[in-house]
């Protein structure tokens, strides 16, 4: 509450005018992020026919990093209650659905299985992104941010690529 008050510039206090309890509180937090999650998934959703695979690959792994602000408020939330572990699953599986879904468009050859495949290794690309970009103390250096853009640019292409039948 004190990190949420803060970042509103409010008092403790004036949040209970509008949020009854802490709970109350935390679910508009985590449903608030999940419209933005959304709205950023659908951005990318609508421009994944015309984008070229590099633009699509780094749109996709700069999403956590976009929506850092947003990101620590919620993941501190649900790691600070077991029994928000089902929101946790459900906003991956939800991200792997989005993430699946926009290859699908950009590649319709690409079978399901594939698709989902190849999402989960991207979620797990814009984890390591959102790390390497944003948090202190990890074991890092100057150039780690553009390789792995390259590399997901490199692994998208390649699984993107129009197979040709001869």
């Amino acid at each position: 509450m004190a990190e949420i008050a803060a970042r509103a510039g409010a008092q403790i206090g004036s949040l209970y005018r509008f949020f009854p309890n802490k709970e109350v509180l935390a679910d508009a937090l985590i449903h608030r992020y999940g419209e933005l999650v959304d709205a950023a998934f659908g951005a990318i959703e609508g421009r994944a026919v015309s984008l070229s695979v590099d633009d699509l690959a780094d749109a996709l792994v700069n999403i956590l990093v976009e929506l850092h602000g947003e990101t620590r408020a919620v993941l501190a939330l649900l790691e600070a209650r077991s029994e928000w572990s089902g929101k946790r699953a459900e906003f991956r599986s939800a991200a792997l659905r989005r993430i699946a879904q926009i290859l699908m468009l950009r590649s319709p050859q690409l079978r399901p299985e594939t698709a989902d495949d190849i999402a989960v290794v991207l979620l797990h690309n814009m984890k390591t992104m959102k790390a390497l970009t944003l948090e202190q103390g990890i074991a890092t250096s100057p150039g780690a941010v553009a390789e792995l853009r390259e590399m997901n640019r490199l692994y998208l292409g390649s699984k993107l690529a129009k197979k040709r039948s001869f």
